[in-house]
């Protein structure tokens, strides 16, 4: 597989040259000023790996509730306060159980700006996922390069190993058999 490193996008901004840069600059970076040409060819290549797929209004909770004690998890250091801080986001939760669809839709909402407003600045990630100590290091080189002329040993292990060293399956949809975007700056993958 490979691996597209996809860095913050206001990393290409370019800006206009100043005199101290020499000319040379202005060919390797044409498009100087203009950000949003070079984001939008990111976007698209992101968008052309990443899977949609329609949630339903129970999955975007359950994806909010998870996605809030992350970050929770980011914020609180300490194991007892954390447990403390998702009891009460927990029953923050269970209270909005039974509202009515266009409140629900309401709340989701409120909902996912607060989680946006409560992001930590360095969240805390895995240590093998992107962004961790862990990650890629010492990664199994492929079979292609260990036999050139194909012929595999009987033990060679028959799996193919994503860059965040699981098993690649179809059915988990941890499937990196062509390229994988790995957003350093987010810190995961798609």
């Amino acid at each position: 597989f490979n691996i597209i490193f996809s860095p913050r996008p206001s990393a290409f901004n370019c800006g206009s040259p100043s005199p101290n840069i020499p000319v040379y600059f202005e060919r390797l970076c044409p498009h100087a000023g203009s950000t949003s040409i070079m984001n939008a060819t990111f976007r698209a290549a992101r968008e052309q790996f990443r899977q949609k797929v329609d949630l339903t209004h129970t999955q975007e909770v359950a994806r909010l509730y998870r996605k809030s004690l992350k970050v929770t998890l980011s914020w609180c250091i300490d194991r007892e306060i954390f447990n403390e801080e998702a009891t009460n986001l927990r029953a923050r939760f269970e209270a909005q159980r039974d509202a009515n669809p266009a409140a629900a839709a309401r709340i989701l909402r409120e909902g996912q700006e607060e989680l946006f407003e409560m992001s930590h600045p360095d969240p805390y990630c895995v240590p093998h996922m992107p962004g961790g100590s862990l990650f890629m290091r010492n990664p199994p080189p492929p079979l292609e390069v260990c036999f050139p002329d194909g012929n595999y040993p009987a033990d060679a292990p028959k799996i193919t190993i994503n860059p965040d060293f699981s098993e690649c399956k179809v059915e988990t949809g941890k499937s990196a058999t062509g390229q994988v975007v790995v957003d350093f700056y987010t810190k995961n993958m798609t």
